[in-house]
């Protein structure tokens, strides 16, 4: 068949089944008053139908609301069917933990609506106007306060704080103390740790440095605070929060803002034209709050003695019981959360775009609007988040246990034999872990970019897939850790150690990859709800603490990318070996 056709039999082709229709007939009908001038054309008001608004917000909904009820709803039924069919246990509040979910989907759907027509906006046109406009140094220091802002503003951040409530001063007064009278030190402290990270990452742009010698500087300090916290029993039980920390900093709004800024950076200075430019903020964001809070750590323990958190504590605990102000009580509290995230973000973006720059806000009317949303979002989210997800992870994972050991509370348990129970454990998180990743949408989105990375070599599906079995690896090995109550550190220095040794073994394409890959799966609701999972199990189980899960979730994947990468470059070498071995056999035998 020829690929040739006619330019006359396309037009004739076209022309058939089509009714020409005169633009007269289109235009409205012009009105003259009594002295024959015109009159303005008033359009009618628009009237829809049902069906018209439903094919008007059908995109929206397919885009928004669905996306958020993949990622929510599979997790809650797998959660609430594993309580009832493995444990057989019925899900305690369960209206209020539905409704507790809906909130959560709803929230999100809000925010991450808000976020792209509130303060994406603002983090595109500073990332584009910024670097042309201002010194280096300026540049620098609102990228530090850049980091800030977002970290409080992050849904997952919530979870953190939330998880106060499930630690007592008694057992780890360190970590009581951090995540109730310190949290917002520790959020400050996880903030400045993003903020520094961004500025090395816009750094690395500028110059192109490698980012193997940055994850080398990065973990030396990284295991050595580690080394000390783990010398003291007391400053022990806070190692598991601390590299959690890293893991609830890269999600929506930190990566799309600070990478917009970065990569805004490397474009002014005309660096930003290589394949990586938009890799490596997700490593170093991840690994600086885990230094900067081992460093809080230290220096409370250095003002505060466990006795005065202890005698601190039993005066909190009095002040609740006596229910306090109105302030302190849901969901006000949620509702002031909210504001403190989002406004005080929105009012540094706006100073720099107002003040800095001495640009106008374009589109100020949907901004606004997209602000709105963003802080109606954060609300319901810290509102759902708290009846719902945090509830149902921390009833599910304080019943797990009884799969294999006496839990308060379940007939008959232990349910089953100790090692048939032990494995049913550990599969119930493995699962959890692999498929709450392969729900996460960042994921999807990194497998495109890799698979157009590396040329088709490393496919979106290997690495997607390699990412979700190590998260799933990485939570099953950190439930179990806390079934035999054994230390963190004794999980998470090997694990590193490996991983340092397999990234000087690897290509800087898949160290990038591999690296970021630990990033994009933690998100708002995978966090939330591992947490408070392992703070349920752990307390079941007596463990000492129950945090430490997503920090094995974050090397899992690092290690599972990289032993990829190493096979897929293996396999490359091997192709380019036979291909000259061939060459060498033809041109012997043209010989």
């Amino acid at each position: 068949m020829s690929d040739k056709l006619r330019y006359g039999d396309f037009a004739s082709a076209m022309t058939i089944n089509q009714v020409s229709i005169s633009y007269n007939e289109l235009t409205p009908k012009i009105a003259v008053d009594a002295d024959g001038n015109e009159l303005p054309y008033v359009p009618p008001k628009l009237s829809l139908t049902p069906r018209d608004l439903f094919r008007v917000l059908e995109p929206y909904i397919n885009v928004r609301v669905v996306e958020q009820l993949r990622s929510v709803v599979p997790l809650a039924l797998y959660l609430a069917l594993f309580q009832l069919l493995i444990l057989r246990t019925g899900v305690t509040d369960a209206g209020l933990i539905s409704g507790g979910v809906i909130a959560v989907i709803l929230g999100l759907v809000l925010f991450m609506e808000g976020l792209k027509l509130g303060l994406m906006p603002f983090g595109e046109s500073i990332g584009t106007v910024l670097p042309a406009k201002a010194a280096l140094p300026v540049v620098m220091m609102v990228a530090l306060l850049l980091g800030v802002g977002v970290t409080f503003a992050e849904p997952a951040i919530g979870a953190l704080q939330a998880a106060g409530s499930m630690v007592t001063a008694e057992d780890a007064p360190y970590l009581w103390a951090l995540l109730n009278p310190w949290s917002g030190t520790l959020v400050l402290s996880v903030g400045v740790g993003v903020g520094l990270a961004a500025v090395l990452g816009m750094l690395r742009f500028i110059y192109n440095w490698s980012l193997k010698p940055l994850i080398y500087l990065t973990l030396v300090p990284a295991l050595g605070l580690l080394l000390y916290l783990l010398s003291d029993p007391e400053l022990s039980k806070t190692i598991g929060m601390a590299w959690d920390c890293g893991a609830v900093t890269t999600g929506p709004v930190t990566v799309p803002l600070v990478l917009s800024l970065g990569i805004g950076v490397a474009a002014a200075t005309g660096k930003g034209d290589t394949s990586l430019s938009g890799f490596g903020i997700v490593t170093l964001a991840s690994l600086f709050p885990i230094i900067a809070v081992m460093l809080l750590v230290i220096y409370l323990a250095s003002t505060v003695s466990p006795e005065q958190i202890i005698q601190q504590a039993a005066v909190a605990q009095a002040e609740i019981a006596s229910a306090g102000q109105w302030y302190q009580q849901t969901p006000w509290v949620e509702a002031i959360g909210g504001f403190r995230a989002i406004v005080p973000l929105v009012l540094f973006l706006l100073f720099v775009i107002k003040v800095v720059l001495r640009e106008s806000v374009h589109n100020a009317g949907i901004v606004t609007y997209g602000i709105v949303l963003c802080v109606v979002g954060m609300v319901i989210f810290n509102i759902g988040l708290s009846y719902g997800l945090s509830k149902l992870g921390g009833q599910s994972g304080g019943l797990v246990p009884a799969a294999f050991a006496t839990v308060h509370g379940v007939d008959g348990s232990p349910l089953y034999g100790f090692l048939l129970g032990l494995m049913i454990a550990g599969a119930f998180a493995w699962f959890l872990g692999y498929g709450s990743t392969l729900a996460e949408p960042a994921l999807n989105a990194l497998g495109i970019t890799v698979e157009t990375l590396t040329n088709g070599a490393f496919k979106k599906s290997l690495l997607m897939n390699a990412v979700a079995f190590g998260v799933g690896c990485g939570i099953a090995a950190g439930t179990l850790r806390m079934v035999f109550d054994l230390p963190l550190a004794w999980f998470l220095i090997p694990t590193y150690l490996l991983a340092a040794v397999l990234t000087a073994l690897s290509t800087e394409e898949f160290v990038n990859v591999a690296w970021d890959s630990a990033g994009v799966t933690t998100g708002p609701v995978t966090v939330p709800l591992v947490l408070a999972m392992g703070l349920g199990f752990g307390n079941s189980t007596a463990a000492t603490d129950g945090f430490g899960i997503l920090s094995m979730a974050s090397i899992g994947p690092i290690l599972t990318v990289l032993s990829v990468g190493l096979m897929i470059q293996l396999k490359l070498y091997r192709q380019r070996q036979a291909e000259v071995e061939e060459g060498h056999s033809n041109e012997k035998d043209r010989s």
